[in-house]
């Protein structure tokens, strides 16, 4: 499925070279951790196979699933913007195979590419506002009353 956050949906075929030619295949079992709310945001995925959810601390024991990734979209955007900490968490829910870059690197290309850093830009800020819905959506869905209005 492609949606209007992946990147063949944004960035043009050139732009989504130079972005893949940085690109290095990695896996992960089934439970793990990628990415913990608050913490260095050194590092981005996307996904190739298989699906990771993104949660939200909601008490000091408690997380929520607020959306649930699969192929082709983008996994963090926390690095694209200062001060580079993940705003959520993030945990495999199946074995994944995904393309992980190097933050830093991205960002120097996109600052040496001002053309190919603002295709970045809108892809990344495509994903922040259809995550910022989705998110609110979820959490209105677990926690708002029922029957009421938001």
């Amino acid at each position: 499925m492609t949606t209007r956050t992946t990147t063949s949906a944004v960035l043009e075929p050139a732009q989504r070279e130079k972005l893949m030619a940085e690109a290095r295949e990695v896996h992960f079992d089934a439970g793990v951790r990628l990415f913990e709310e608050g913490r260095c945001a050194d590092r981005f995925w996307i996904v190739r196979t298989g699906t990771v959810a993104l949660d939200v601390r909601v008490s000091a024991h408690r997380t929520a699933v607020v959306e649930t990734l699969g192929h082709g979209e983008l996994v963090g955007w926390s690095w694209h913007f200062p001060p580079y900490l993940w705003h959520l968490g993030g945990e495999t829910m199946s074995p994944v195979r995904a393309w992980e870059f190097d933050a830093e690197t991205v960002r120097a290309m996109c600052a040496a590419r001002p053309e190919f850093g603002r295709a970045v830009a809108a892809w990344v800020g495509a994903t922040v506002a259809h995550r910022l819905h989705a998110s609110r959506i979820r959490l209105l869905d677990l926690y708002a009353p029922h029957g009421g209005t938001a």
